[in-house]
């Protein structure tokens, strides 16, 4: 789920040999396509020369590709209302299969043109979409990783209710901040999302569980065990009290420290503890009873 701490981890395996990062590709049809947003290298999405030679080898070129057609099959099957169908065991056949397939069809081409452009072996999607996932794996199987990242919720909570600017949006966007949730949404969607990732690695896809709080108390073991389950073999990365040199990139989308290069080290997040009104607190507590203790909170 989003704002559980997984971009830097996610811009930590972007610096492994091999690795390509590339933000949230679930949010690249609207953001890059429609908004023009801001690549992570800076550069407004349509005049990055990466996504556009990704374009080429993809689809042709990005003015090929029907955005309101990629759009209208998003919502018909990349939604949390499709998740009951998204968990059978198999793809099997009918109309939700059909549109799945259809779907990740276009991931598939990205992926596979990512791969081209940059010369990687390991494509980071950092998309927080359970249902994604869901579709992904009825294409992939367990050629897929699935990095499940999981937060405090009610430190989760207090970041959705956060007013963030997002530096990446146009001066028209239709998202010029980042998105916020209730207390009570948030709780819901931290439920469903874990959730669901968890009976995604019941039913066999290959997946590692990371807890933020961890990750940030010893960011050097957590982060070699994620890269190791990645497939990375060879030198770890050094993530002492100087922290890590992290190279531009080109994410698409996400947390705004994906436009951060240079020395970025890792700190724990605790403002939840003074932040969180206490009642939103004890709301966020009582949703989430019935699972938090699964993940030691």
């Amino acid at each position: 789920m989003g704002r559980s701490g997984s971009t830097l981890i996610e811009r930590l395996l972007g610096e492994l040999p091999g690795f390509c990062s590339v933000g949230e590709i679930v949010h690249l049809w609207r953001r890059g396509l429609v908004e023009n947003e801001r690549c992570g290298c800076g550069l407004p999405f349509a005049d990055c020369g990466f996504w556009g030679d990704v374009g080429k080898r993809a689809f042709g070129g990005w003015e090929r590709l029907d955005v309101d057609a990629v759009l209208r099959l998003k919502d018909s099957v990349d939604r949390t209302r499709f998740l009951p169908g998204l968990l059978q065991g198999s793809e099997g056949e009918g109309a939700l299969a059909a549109r799945s397939g259809r779907y990740t069809e276009l991931y598939h081409r990205l992926y596979s043109a990512v791969a081209e452009v940059s010369g990687a072996r390991v494509i980071v999607d950092a998309s927080k979409h359970a249902s994604l996932a869901a579709c992904l794996r009825w294409r992939y199987g367990s050629r897929m990783r699935l990095l499940h990242v999981v937060r405090d919720p009610r430190a989760v909570a207090h970041s959705w209710s956060k007013r963030v600017a997002r530096p990446d949006a146009a001066p028209d966007s239709s998202e010029p901040e980042m998105a916020r949730y209730s207390a009570g949404r948030s709780a819901v969607q931290w439920m469903t999302q874990n959730s669901t990732l968890d009976e995604l690695a019941r039913q066999g896809l290959p997946t590692l569980r990371v807890r933020y709080e961890d990750f940030v108390a010893d960011p050097e073991a957590e982060f070699g065990r994620v890269a190791a389950f990645a497939g990375h073999a060879g030198a770890p990365l050094r993530l002492g009290e100087g922290g890590v040199e992290l190279s531009e990139g080109h994410a698409v989308s996400g947390n705004p420290m994906r436009f951060q290069a240079g020395p970025v080290g890792v700190r724990a997040d605790h403002g939840w503890r003074r932040g969180l009104a206490p009642w939103r607190r004890c709301l966020v507590e009582a949703v989430t009873a019935p699972t938090r203790g699964r993940y030691g909170y």
